[in-house]
């Protein structure tokens, strides 16, 4: 499928709408070391549009581990499970964090299988909110 260029007014909403956060790991947009990217939660592979409704602001590690990816396996249950999608589900609800605020860590099967399927604990995220919390920059407030 040829790439679709998103037009910079609607990467502008998606930011904003974000508050400039990774809307699967919850990284800030102002600390990462990669610009971040506009992610089609439905990929466009499989019929996903390039509209409001189907957009996320995503850091570029979340999106690469993402990629086309819809379901994902909940590692509690070893059964196939749909991600986490930030247009129709609340974060604090399918994910939480570990006591040092370093960890995201899945409370229900979909929360499970999206950090496993997008790796939300890479390393470079889990050393990045550690210095965050250091800071009082992390976790972030959850609107």
């Amino acid at each position: 499928m040829p790439s679709e260029r998103v037009p910079g007014a609607i990467r502008q909403i998606v930011a904003a709408r974000a508050r400039d956060y990774c809307e699967y790991c919850r990284c800030p947009g102002q600390f990462a070391t990669e610009s971040f990217t506009i992610e089609h939660i439905k990929p466009r592979q499989a019929g996903g549009k390039t509209t409001l409704e189907n957009l996320a602001w995503s850091c570029f590690g979340c999106n690469s581990h993402k990629h086309t990816k819809i379901n994902g396996i909940d590692p509690e249950t070893d059964q196939q499970e749909s991600l986490y999608n930030p247009r129709q589900q609340v974060w604090t609800e399918h994910f939480g964090w570990s006591r040092d605020f370093t960890q995201v860590i899945g409370k229900t099967p979909c929360g499970r299988a999206t950090v496993e399927a997008l790796r939300l604990n890479r390393i470079g995220v889990v050393n990045l909110r550690r210095l965050l919390f250091m800071a009082k920059l992390h976790p972030p407030e959850e609107s």
